[in-house]
């Protein structure tokens, strides 16, 4: 089966723990339902947030979503002037049929911003 590469991206609107474990959750749950996907069908996970998210690691957050068993990796966002503050991003990569043009990338609250393209058709 091809492995696929799944995109996407949420803010929180206060750095706190409950707030992080709660957007990450959505955002790992609302990729994988759009997609069609179960947990099983995740081979990685690279997890990246931005410098200004201290309160909660946001790749624990997604390890709570029943991703016990998938590789997941962390880090931090290069600090780039303009950049969207208080962002976490994940780059899914997937055993997945579908053709690239058939994928959800899933972009939520302000990181919508970030690829208004791609959240359209999400």
């Amino acid at each position: 089966m091809p492995v696929r590469a799944l995109r996407g991206a949420t803010t929180v609107d206060d750095d706190t723990a409950e707030e992080v474990r709660s957007r990450v959750g959505e955002l790992v749950l609302a990729l994988l339902e759009r997609n069609g996907l179960g947990t099983d069908d995740l081979i990685s996970l690279f997890v990246t947030a931005t410098a200004d998210l201290h309160s909660f690691h946001p790749a624990t957050a997604a390890r709570a979503c029943g991703l016990g068993e998938v590789a997941i990796l962390g880090a931090q966002e290069l600090v780039i002037d303009g950049s969207l503050p208080k962002c976490v991003r994940l780059l899914a990569h997937v055993e997945i049929d579908r053709p690239r043009d058939q994928l959800r990338h899933v972009y939520l609250h302000g990181a919508v911003a970030l690829r208004p393209d791609l959240a359209a058709r999400s």
